[in-house]
């Protein structure tokens, strides 16, 4: 009962005083910035990445505006034009043009970027008969020069970028280097998935195994990455018999890579050991990303991206399964070209994924790889463990301790983007159903904005999937977490319920008076307003063996005052002590109850119902 009071009071205070969150008039924001456009590009740029709040989008499965490209300009049934709206492995028609009419809906939420999933042009269906599915989500790349016709053109995506910018807004693309579509077959299991043959039985220099002949003369193999060394690499059949369908052989763009001398033709991966690198990802074609040919051809290929739209961003696709050195050229040479675009602060985080709390497999790669971020999917994990689930918060307390394993330390980790759930793992409305399948849907909306304040006031970049702040849960991963927002006519979207609302996936889920699209908005603006939840130091304040009271504070150095993120995990509500700076005497609450004043320096009150949370303002002397 307590629960559904908090609650109550919560979404009333949003729908009274929080009016503002409501997604602003067309020509609100249409209208232009003071001091005109040029001035209005320049203060976008000059945002750092940890100013930023990202909104994750797949183009096909968000809005379409435009229904003379929903089969891509192709012909035929649904395995040649890859359209299928009722079936959720196959594209449903969302595009560019649909993205650029929603940005007021999607700036109202508060998000200052857009990451956008593939854009690029894609191989539309692949699979085995009766395992076909289409290309929607956008990583089985064929060119990567266009914009794939299901989603529009070259010409549209500017329109979008330059419409993004004019309002403040970011765009981000997410980029693929590891692999592309799968074009390239190998003879000798031409029906079937080939499995791995690694190095060491089948080495560069031998055709087909260690007793074959000798080929290759002379490749000292891929850790030599000169020009001279792999222009010894004359022949790709070390492994597998690689070859291409004759009305394929020209099908990438550009045309380099439609040689097979530059991928692994090793067979599949088996995400482990050296096949992990070099293995093919569910039988794409795995690029060789130690040849100096792709290096140049991959820096000139996603530079030209910056140069010609302007683009702000890039995540990338599997990073954790393509050589280090690799990164370690290809990053100073895209932040050069971002930088002589003008564009100072470019923003690049990899994909790499652990099932644990586990820091420093991903920090491994801001030291190895030299990325300057990786995707945080031990703050997910340890939201899941201990919203979703019942694990202690001492588990959040770990995420934040481990910060100084990345390259650069705690601050480094501000650029980390967080999230709940993605397009991938499943969303965090789908964990709160698997983890909690007993509780009530006030509880589930209770703990979905818990996570969301978790990942709005803590440290990094947060990160909203698109279609969570209208309660989308699913009934898994990957393609059961990849919803329309449009109206949706597949069955299984559509029977799924929703967090915070009777609705259904069947109508529109633009709705801007959402409980959860206004907390979000209200966070989002909190967030903006206060420098040390963007930039801010992290000191945990409290936590336990077990679910309940999780606080930090985040405190800018060389300022005075602290804002304190108190939240409850239980079922119950708390009253607890908790230790602030002995100067923090006064508070102001920004969201939630937060007491006037500390009982004693260095002690303040936090009271919290079940499941609810308060963020309290301090102001200091200068330090």
């Amino acid at each position: 009962m307590r629960r559904a009071i908090a609650l109550a009071l919560l979404l009333a205070g949003l729908a009274g005083a929080d009016a503002a969150a409501r997604s602003p008039s067309p020509s609100a924001l249409r209208a232009p910035p003071p001091g005109g456009k040029e001035s209005s590009l320049q203060a976008l740029r000059a945002r750092l990445p940890e100013d930023e709040i990202l909104y994750f989008v797949l183009p096909d499965r968000f809005d379409n505006a435009d229904r003379s490209n929903d089969r891509g300009g192709l012909t035929g049934d649904r395995l040649h034009t890859g359209f299928d709206p009722a079936d959720k492995a196959f594209y449903h028609g969302g595009d560019l043009k649909g993205l650029l009419r929603r940005l007021d809906y999607i700036q109202g939420l508060g998000a200052t970027a857009l990451w956008i999933a593939p854009v690029f042009k894609n191989k539309p269906v692949q699979g085995g008969p009766g395992h076909e599915s289409a290309a929607y989500h956008g990583y089985w790349i064929t060119d990567f020069t266009q914009v794939d016709p299901h989603f529009g053109t070259n010409a549209e995506l500017k329109i979008l970028v330059d419409a993004a910018h004019a309002r403040g807004l970011k765009v981000y693309l997410d980029i693929v280097v590891n692999h592309t579509a799968d074009v390239i077959h190998y003879r000798e299991c031409a029906s079937e998935a080939c499995p791995y043959r690694s190095i060491a039985d089948y080495p560069w220099t031998r055709l087909q195994g260690v007793r074959g002949t000798a080929i290759n003369d002379g490749f000292l193999g891929d850790d030599i990455q000169t020009p001279a060394n792999f222009a010894r690499l004359t022949r790709s059949d070390y492994a597998y018999t690689p070859y291409i369908l004759l009305e394929e052989q020209h099908l990438k763009v550009p045309d380099w890579l439609n040689d097979p001398i530059y991928y692994h033709n090793r067979g599949s991966s088996l995400f482990r050991g050296e096949s992990s690198t070099y293995g093919d990802f569910g039988g794409l074609d795995d690029v060789m990303t130690e040849h100096p040919r792709v290096i140049a051809g991959m820096i000139e290929i996603y530079g030209k991206w910056i140069d010609d739209f302007g683009i702000d961003g890039y995540r990338i696709d599997t990073a954790q399964h393509v050589n280090p050195a690799f990164w370690r050229a290809f990053v100073p040479a895209i932040l050069a070209r971002a930088a002589k675009r003008g564009i100072p602060n470019f923003h690049i985080f990899g994909e790499v994924t652990t099932d644990d709390v586990d820091v420093g497999r991903l920090a491994r790669h801001t030291r190895e790889d030299g990325l300057p971020a990786t995707l945080d999917f031990a703050f997910k994990n340890a939201v899941r463990a201990t919203v979703a689930g019942n694990a202690p918060t001492s588990l959040l307390a770990r995420v934040y301790a481990d910060d100084v394993l990345y390259e650069g330390g705690a601050a480094a980790a501000l650029r980390q983007p967080t999230f709940t759930g993605n397009h991938d793992q499943g969303r965090f409305g789908w964990f709160l159903v698997h983890d909690r399948p007993q509780a009530m849907r006030d509880e589930q909306l209770s703990r979905d904005m818990l996570a969301h304040a978790l990942m709005m006031f803590g440290r990094g970049v947060p990160t909203v999937y698109y279609g969570d702040e209208q309660g989308f849960a699913g009934y898994g991963d990957d393609q059961a977490a990849r919803q329309d927002m449009f109206g949706s006519t597949t069955a299984s979207y559509n029977e799924q319920p929703l967090i915070g609302t009777s609705a259904t996936t069947a109508t529109p889920r633009f709705d801007a008076t959402h409980p959860l699209y206004r907390a979000i908005a209200q966070m989002a603006r909190i967030r903006k307003a206060r420098p040390e939840l963007r930039r801010g130091t992290t000191r945990v304040r409290a936590s336990g063996d077990a679910p309940g009271l999780f606080a930090f504070s985040r405190t800018m150095p060389g300022q005075g005052g602290e804002t304190l993120v108190a939240i409850n995990t239980s079922n119950k509500p708390i009253a607890a002590q908790v230790l602030v700076d002995a100067t923090s005497m006064r508070w102001n609450a920004l969201m939630g109850a937060c007491a006037p004043a500390s009982a004693a320096p260095g002690s303040y009150t936090i009271t919290l119902p079940s499941l609810g949370f308060a963020v309290c303002a301090a102001d200091g002397p200068a330090a």
